[in-house]
């Protein structure tokens, strides 16, 4: 089985491979499987306590209650790589995907290797195809235009003139620590929602868990949450009540030296950061045919067009949490046992019946 992608989906895909008594091998475009934590802004913090972030088997060290940073969550990714015994190809991207005459697939990388398999985990994630829309007059814009995924420290915008767009927890998160530095201006579409991070003394991810609005399928959480919400222990909504971050609607286009805003004035404006989200990273799969517009054919992770081909860390693919540390190993489970299809009985049944594997499968 080959799992392209070392990051979290990656290795939480290693680890049920590993349960199951099969034999991954993981395909990492990065110096080491950490997945692409690295290349987040320095500042940026978990909204979910350690207890309620980490991969099956390792919990996170330190206070359970505590909300990790970035370089934490490197540090403990790094861990759990470590603690897994499996072949890791490292600055390994897969370039392509085609099936095998007699089934199976074979990857092709940028090294020059060709990998054959009979299932395939497609587990890249979307960091890697950040989402900025078009804009009219963007490229002629001549500030400093980026996504969030090419933002790191706040002083580098010391006395400028910003512009972040976008309602999340990541846009809400970047431009308050702007605005130490910078005069900012938070611009959505409609007003910021903020959704309480602490609820009678508890953090929400203790409720989430609880009541099991964790495992709530996407019809049911897109019909009770129409926006975008950050999550606040109110410093942010404190902070745009009070004007401290200020909001305003939604530019309509760009100039070359600024912006537009909806009620016809221009304001010049030294850099736009787009907090805008991101998009399946999965070129790869072109050769199959298997992408609409750049969309996985999927139900649930497993592929509706080839079988053995299943996904992991796609937003809402079964979950609200389905993307994130803690929701993640879940899904592979699930992904797991289709791709157990493909296997002989007695592998199925360990798969489907057992936590922890004892046996070892050949390669595959």
């Amino acid at each position: 089985m080959i799992v392209i992608g070392g990051g979290q989906s990656g290795l939480a895909a290693a680890r049920s491979a590993l349960d199951a008594g099969l034999r991954p091998v993981v395909l990492h475009d990065g110096a080491e499987p950490v997945g692409s934590w690295p290349r987040y802004y320095d500042s940026l913090t978990l909204f979910s306590p350690a207890r309620y972030s980490a991969l099956p088997g390792m919990p996170f060290d330190g206070d359970p209650d505590r909300y990790p940073r970035r370089d934490d969550v490197v540090a403990y990714l790094r861990r759990y790589a470590d603690s897994l015994d499996i072949e890791t190809r490292t600055r390994t991207r897969a370039v392509a995907v085609h099936t095998r005459p007699g089934g199976g697939y074979l990857v092709r990388t940028d090294t020059g290797d060709e990998l054959a398999g009979r299932g395939v985990v497609a587990a890249t994630g979307s960091f890697g195809n950040p989402y900025m829309p078009t804009l009219p007059g963007r490229d002629e814009y001549g500030g400093d235009l980026r996504h969030v995924a090419h933002y790191h420290r706040a002083d580098a915008y010391t006395g400028k003139r910003v512009v972040i767009v976008g309602a999340g927890n990541s846009a809400v998160q970047v431009a308050y620590e702007l605005t130490v530095h910078a005069r900012v201006t938070l611009a959505t579409r409609e007003p910021v929602r903020f959704l309480p991070q602490r609820i009678r003394g508890r953090d929400l991810h203790h409720w989430l868990r609880v009541t099991g609005a964790d495992r709530l399928p996407r019809a049911v959480v897109t019909r009770l949450i129409h926006h975008a919400t950050v999550l606040d222990t109110g410093r942010y909504r404190d902070a745009v009540i009070s004007g401290e971050l200020a909001r305003k609607d939604m530019f309509t286009r760009f100039t070359p030296d600024g912006v537009v805003w909806s009620d016809g004035r221009h304001e010049a404006v030294d850099a736009v950061i787009f907090a805008t989200g991101y998009r399946s990273d999965l070129a790869y799969l072109a050769p199959l045919a298997t992408l609409d517009r750049g969309v996985p054919q999927q139900v649930g992770g497993v592929s509706t067009t080839h079988p053995g081909l299943v996904y992991l860390g796609l937003e809402f693919q079964r979950s609200f949490a389905s993307n994130t540390l803690r929701g993640v190993g879940r899904d592979a489970v699930h992904v797991m046992a289709a791709l157990a299809a493909h296997r002989p009985r007695v592998f199925r049944q360990k798969l489907l019946w057992t936590d922890q594997a004892t046996d070892s499968g050949r390669r595959w």
